[in-house]
């Protein structure tokens, strides 16, 4: 493999099934043979940003046991670390996935677990090839783990009854990757690359296993990559992993090269939510010697040129609004220019249908954003709104004036909602969910779970009667717990109460009823006169409630026009016109 760069590759897989380990051993490769200031020159490991650079010289030296004298033709290998919740479907490179090969590390023990199945959709959409690293083996009932030993001799040295209990969970691990239509078998016993996915049984925290994990790696890039690891000559392209402010430096871009080669005072074409843009580059840092990708502080080295593959902070003017996810591009004319500039609009237009009716989606990245939708469209779920960053006012206001109660969901994945959104849901009357999650899988599950609730709360809506005003009174000395929920005595001065109402206080929304009940029994409603007992969502006596306050009983605005129209007593309708004057304050044309 001549003139060829090395492969990069990505680590995935379930929250502590061993990613931070597996990586971290990586980084430990070599320390013993090298000097503690390590540098390329010395073929010690290279950081750079998000990504670690193992050479061959470590690699064929690590893997020498089981190689028989060949060694890798490959330079090394690059392993991608992605900043924050970044997702690996956000991380593309020309359409497909950035990394050539992926590492799915699986707690033998555990199994298959939602991350795990998000990661196997991941990797079968981006057509990415990947091996199985089966980690913890060193946690089997009476396994015994030797550091840095390979697994192939490793196997050979355990008792036959740590190897039977190995078995039981190899082969529970195997039926749950079948049912995802993946066909697993020990690498050592692979016949074809093509058709079966290679497992290999590691411990990351021992480095047991991690020469047959990096052979396999190699051995499946040097034989089934190597067209697309020898596309280095030509202008740089790279993945834009993360924007962000840097003290000194203002806004950067920490990238990944995949191809070619990026220069100080190259001008380049990126990626912005308005379409292409054309800037030059002022910049390019990376950490300083061994420093931490996410704490070098100032601690950074200039580089005048860097060739794929590699991982780099670029700072230039004009880098507002970039995406992260999508490409940068090396341009040196007119016409490469212009390519670049039209290929960089059409991948900042989403290719997500979007409908007149659905639910808003969020991310932090166009990738994680077409992850989602896609989700969603294969289980029928329509989207009005998709865009990038954190959720706004804006688009809570959106899915309020959703007509179909079950769209005025925002879904976000890896994003935050900001403060002046959250009030707004909060004071929201249209019942609008949020569901956020670092997980595709588990923002689905609770949507799914939400959307069943809500159906029977709405059929339970149709089916009640209508719903009165009503006006209580806390009664003193009557606190049976102060919150979650908080359940009090009160006493009903007008109208009617029922389970579900919201109740407000000097005309603001405090909490809903959760209960009603009068000594052991448990009721809808109660009406003008009685002492109950209710249980409040949502409050703490003390601090929104205090013994002695009225409160007023809300009703829904669809009620309220229905109960205009009915023959109320004169305190129902009193409370009725307290109520219209509150809303009409926000509404004007409220309950009209």
């Amino acid at each position: 493999m001549e003139k060829s760069r090395q492969p990069i590759i990505a680590i995935l897989g379930h929250v502590d099934h061993g990613k931070t380990s597996l990586l971290d051993h990586v980084r430990s490769l070599g320390s013993e043979s090298r000097s503690s200031v390590m540098d390329r020159e010395a073929g010690g490991i290279t950081q750079h940003i998000g990504a670690t650079e193992v050479p061959a010289k470590i690699l064929n030296d690590l893997c020498a046991p089981l190689l028989g004298g060949k060694t890798f033709d490959s330079p090394g290998l690059l392993f991608i670390d992605t900043p924050g919740h970044q997702s690996f479907s956000a991380l593309r490179s020309r359409g497909g996935a950035l990394a050539d090969i992926a590492i799915l590390i699986v707690d033998i023990s555990e199994g298959c677990k939602p991350q795990t199945i998000e990661s196997l959709r991941i990797l079968k959409d981006s057509k990415t090839p990947f091996v199985l690293a089966a980690n913890k083996v060193d946690r089997i009932h009476g396994w015994h783990s030797e550091e840095n030993r390979a697994m192939a001799f490793s196997i050979r040295e355990q008792t036959k009854d740590a190897l039977g209990l190995f078995e039981e969970k190899y082969w529970k691990l195997v039926g749950q990757l079948a049912e995802h239509d993946f066909n697993v078998e020990r690498y050592d016993k692979v016949k074809d690359f093509t058709k079966e996915i290679a497992l290999v049984p590691i411990s990351a925290r021992e480095g047991e296993g991690i020469q047959d994990l990096l052979s396999v790696v190699i051995g499946l890039a040097e034989r089934y990559l190597s067209d697309k690891l020898s596309d280095i000559e030509g202008s740089g392209e790279g993945t834009v992993l993360e924007v962000k402010e840097e003290r000194g430096l203002g806004r950067t871009l920490d990238i990944i090269l995949h191809r070619g080669s990026i220069k100080k005072g190259d001008e380049i074409v990126l990626v912005t939510n308005e379409g292409g843009v054309s800037t030059r580059v002022k910049g390019m840092f990376s950490p300083r010697g061994m420093s931490e990708m996410r704490d070098a502080g100032n601690r950074w080295d200039d580089a005048d040129i860097v060739n794929a593959a590699a991982g780099l902070k670029i700072s230039a003017v004009n880098l507002e609004g970039v995406l992260a996810g999508t490409t940068i591009r090396v341009v040196n004319n007119d016409i490469e220019r212009n390519i670049a500039i039209k290929e960089a609009d059409r991948e900042s237009e989403l290719s997500i249908e979007l409908s007149e009716e659905g639910v808003c989606i969020k991310s932090d990245t166009v990738g994680g954003l077409e992850a989602l939708a896609k989700e969603l469209q294969n289980i029928g779920v329509p989207i009005r709104s998709a865009t990038i960053g954190k959720v706004s006012r804006k688009d809570v206001r959106s899915v309020e004036t959703s007509h179909d109660p079950f769209h005025r969901v925002i879904m976000a994945f890896s994003t935050d909602i900001l403060i002046d959104a959250q009030t707004e849901i909060d004071k929201s009357e249209n019942s609008v969910k949020y569901i956020s999650s670092d997980i595709i899988y588990r923002i689905l599950e609770e949507y799914e779970e939400w959307l069943e609730i809500r159906k029977k709360e709405i059929e339970e809506e149709n089916r009640e009667d209508v719903v009165y005003p009503g006006r209580i009174r806390l009664l003193p000395d009557h606190t049976f717990r102060a919150s979650k929920p908080a359940v009090v005595g009160v006493r009903v001065l007008g109208g009617k109460i029922h389970i579900g109402q919201r109740l407000l206080k000097d005309g603001k929304r405090i909490g809903r009823i959760k209960s009603i009940r009068s000594g052991q029994d448990s009721m809808k409603q109660s009406e003008q006169g009685s002492e109950v007992a209710i249980s409040i969502e949502g409050v703490t006596v003390g601090r929104q409630i205090e013994e002695g306050d009225e409160l007023l009983v809300d009703v829904p605005e669809s009620h309220a026009r229905k109960l205009t129209k009915m023959d109320l007593t004169s305190v129902e309708e009193e409370i009725l016109d307290e109520l219209m004057l509150i809303h009409r304050k926000d509404n004007h044309f409220w309950g009209r």
